[in-house]
Protein backbone atom coordinates (compact mmCIF):
# COMPACT_ATOMS: atom_id res chain seq x y z
CA UNK A 1 0.00 0.00 0.00
CA UNK A 2 1.22 3.44 -0.89
CA UNK A 3 0.01 6.55 0.93
CA UNK A 4 1.35 10.00 0.11
CA UNK A 5 0.18 12.91 2.23
CA UNK A 6 0.53 16.62 1.56
CA UNK A 7 -2.08 17.93 3.98
CA UNK A 8 -2.02 19.99 7.13
CA UNK A 9 -3.75 18.33 10.08
CA UNK A 10 -7.41 19.16 10.64
CA UNK A 11 -10.36 19.22 8.31
CA UNK A 12 -9.83 17.86 4.80
CA UNK A 13 -11.87 18.68 1.70
CA UNK A 14 -13.27 15.57 0.07
CA UNK A 15 -15.35 14.85 -3.01
CA UNK A 16 -17.79 11.95 -3.21
CA UNK A 17 -19.78 10.61 -6.17
CA UNK A 18 -23.33 9.37 -5.52
CA UNK A 19 -25.34 7.16 -7.85
CA UNK A 20 -28.60 5.20 -7.80
CA UNK A 21 -30.55 3.19 -10.36
CA UNK A 22 -32.91 1.01 -8.31
CA UNK A 23 -36.05 2.04 -6.45
CA UNK A 24 -36.78 5.72 -5.89
CA UNK A 25 -33.45 6.99 -7.18
CA UNK A 26 -33.93 10.60 -6.03
CA UNK A 27 -35.03 9.50 -2.54
CA UNK A 28 -32.07 7.10 -2.30
CA UNK A 29 -29.65 9.92 -3.10
CA UNK A 30 -31.43 12.25 -0.68
CA UNK A 31 -31.22 9.70 2.15
CA UNK A 32 -27.52 9.07 1.40
CA UNK A 33 -26.88 12.83 1.49
CA UNK A 34 -28.73 13.10 4.81
CA UNK A 35 -26.71 10.25 6.35
CA UNK A 36 -23.43 11.65 5.03
CA UNK A 37 -24.37 15.05 6.49
CA UNK A 38 -24.54 13.49 9.95
CA UNK A 39 -20.78 12.75 9.82
CA UNK A 40 -19.42 15.20 7.25
CA UNK A 41 -19.77 18.94 6.69
CA UNK A 42 -21.41 18.93 3.25
CA UNK A 43 -20.56 22.20 1.52
CA UNK A 44 -21.86 21.83 -2.02
CA UNK A 45 -23.86 19.34 -4.09
CA UNK A 46 -23.95 19.28 -7.87
CA UNK A 47 -27.07 19.11 -9.97
CA UNK A 48 -28.58 15.70 -10.61
CA UNK A 49 -27.66 13.98 -13.84
CA UNK A 50 -29.41 11.04 -15.44
CA UNK A 51 -26.85 8.76 -17.03
CA UNK A 52 -26.69 5.63 -19.09
CA UNK A 53 -25.24 2.61 -17.25
CA UNK A 54 -21.57 1.75 -17.85
CA UNK A 55 -20.22 -1.79 -18.08
CA UNK A 56 -23.41 -3.81 -17.67
CA UNK A 57 -25.86 -1.99 -19.94
CA UNK A 58 -29.01 -4.09 -19.36
CA UNK A 59 -30.21 -2.07 -16.37
CA UNK A 60 -32.10 1.15 -15.61
CA UNK A 61 -30.41 4.54 -16.00
CA UNK A 62 -28.65 6.11 -13.02
CA UNK A 63 -29.13 9.37 -11.22
CA UNK A 64 -25.72 10.78 -10.31
CA UNK A 65 -24.39 13.72 -8.31
CA UNK A 66 -21.11 14.80 -6.74
CA UNK A 67 -20.66 16.51 -3.40
CA UNK A 68 -17.90 18.48 -1.71
CA UNK A 69 -17.54 18.16 2.04
CA UNK A 70 -14.98 18.52 4.80
CA UNK A 71 -14.15 15.93 7.38
CA UNK A 72 -11.66 15.11 10.08
CA UNK A 73 -12.09 11.34 9.76
CA UNK A 74 -9.38 9.43 7.95
CA UNK A 75 -9.74 7.98 4.45
CA UNK A 76 -10.23 4.39 5.60
CA UNK A 77 -12.81 5.53 8.18
CA UNK A 78 -14.52 7.42 5.37
CA UNK A 79 -14.56 4.24 3.28
CA UNK A 80 -16.20 2.37 6.19
CA UNK A 81 -18.74 5.16 6.55
CA UNK A 82 -19.79 5.16 2.89
CA UNK A 83 -19.92 1.35 2.70
CA UNK A 84 -22.08 1.30 5.85
CA UNK A 85 -24.47 3.82 4.30
CA UNK A 86 -24.68 1.73 1.14
CA UNK A 87 -25.63 -1.36 3.18
CA UNK A 88 -28.13 0.65 5.28
CA UNK A 89 -29.82 1.81 2.07
CA UNK A 90 -30.15 -1.71 0.70
CA UNK A 91 -27.07 -2.33 -1.40
CA UNK A 92 -26.32 -6.04 -1.58
CA UNK A 93 -23.13 -7.74 -2.76
CA UNK A 94 -23.35 -8.48 -6.49
CA UNK A 95 -21.33 -8.48 -9.69
CA UNK A 96 -19.32 -5.53 -11.01
CA UNK A 97 -21.47 -2.71 -12.43
CA UNK A 98 -24.67 -4.36 -11.18
CA UNK A 99 -27.86 -2.34 -10.58
CA UNK A 100 -27.92 -0.82 -7.08
CA UNK A 101 -30.05 1.43 -4.92
CA UNK A 102 -26.98 3.46 -3.92
CA UNK A 103 -23.34 3.74 -4.84
CA UNK A 104 -20.96 6.12 -3.05
CA UNK A 105 -17.40 6.51 -4.32
CA UNK A 106 -14.58 8.53 -2.77
CA UNK A 107 -13.19 10.64 -5.59
CA UNK A 108 -10.68 12.82 -3.72
CA UNK A 109 -9.51 13.15 -0.12
CA UNK A 110 -7.58 16.43 -0.14
CA UNK A 111 -4.57 15.77 -2.34
CA UNK A 112 -3.92 12.40 -0.72
CA UNK A 113 -2.87 9.52 -2.96
CA UNK A 114 -3.65 5.98 -1.78
CA UNK A 115 -3.09 2.79 -3.72
CA UNK A 116 -4.43 -0.06 -1.59
CA UNK A 117 -6.44 -3.17 -2.53
CA UNK A 118 -9.57 -1.83 -0.83
CA UNK A 119 -9.17 1.86 -1.65
CA UNK A 120 -7.76 3.96 -4.47
CA UNK A 121 -7.61 7.72 -4.06
CA UNK A 122 -8.01 9.59 -6.33
CA UNK A 123 -10.68 7.24 -7.70
CA UNK A 124 -8.80 5.16 -10.28
CA UNK A 125 -11.46 5.41 -13.04
CA UNK A 126 -12.44 9.04 -12.45
CA UNK A 127 -10.89 10.36 -15.68
CA UNK A 128 -12.83 7.81 -17.78
CA UNK A 129 -16.27 8.64 -16.39
CA UNK A 130 -18.23 11.54 -17.85
CA UNK A 131 -21.01 10.84 -15.32
CA UNK A 132 -18.52 11.80 -12.59
CA UNK A 133 -16.48 14.47 -14.38
CA UNK A 134 -19.50 16.51 -15.53
CA UNK A 135 -21.05 17.03 -12.05
CA UNK A 136 -17.56 17.43 -10.55
CA UNK A 137 -16.72 20.13 -13.10
CA UNK A 138 -19.95 21.90 -12.15
CA UNK A 139 -18.87 22.35 -8.51
CA UNK A 140 -15.05 22.25 -8.72
CA UNK A 141 -13.73 23.04 -12.22
CA UNK A 142 -10.37 24.28 -10.89
CA UNK A 143 -9.75 21.24 -8.66
CA UNK A 144 -6.38 19.73 -9.56
CA UNK A 145 -5.99 15.97 -9.89
CA UNK A 146 -2.99 15.17 -7.66
CA UNK A 147 -1.53 12.57 -10.05
CA UNK A 148 -2.01 14.16 -13.47
CA UNK A 149 -1.69 17.78 -12.30
CA UNK A 150 -4.63 18.66 -14.58
CA UNK A 151 -7.75 20.54 -13.50
CA UNK A 152 -11.16 18.88 -13.71
CA UNK A 153 -12.08 21.44 -16.35
CA UNK A 154 -9.04 20.38 -18.39
CA UNK A 155 -9.92 16.69 -17.95
CA UNK A 156 -13.34 17.49 -19.43
CA UNK A 157 -11.85 18.85 -22.66
CA UNK A 158 -12.39 16.45 -25.53
CA UNK A 159 -14.45 14.20 -23.23
CA UNK A 160 -17.53 12.59 -24.76
CA UNK A 161 -20.54 13.92 -22.85
CA UNK A 162 -23.16 11.66 -24.41
CA UNK A 163 -25.43 9.73 -22.11
CA UNK A 164 -25.24 12.34 -19.31
CA UNK A 165 -28.22 14.68 -19.00
CA UNK A 166 -28.78 17.34 -16.31
CA UNK A 167 -32.24 16.95 -14.78
CA UNK A 168 -32.31 19.37 -11.84
CA UNK A 169 -31.33 19.63 -8.20
CA UNK A 170 -31.38 16.99 -5.49
CA UNK A 171 -33.25 19.13 -2.97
Amino acid sequence: MEVRRHLAPGAVTIFLALGSNLGDRRANLGKALQLLGERLSVERVSSLYETEPVGFEEQPPFLNAVLRATTEIGPFQLLSLVKGIEVALGRMPSFANAPRPIDIDILFYGDLVIEAPQLGIPHPRLEERAFVLIPLAEIAPELVHPLSGRTIEDLMKNRRRGGVRKIGKLG
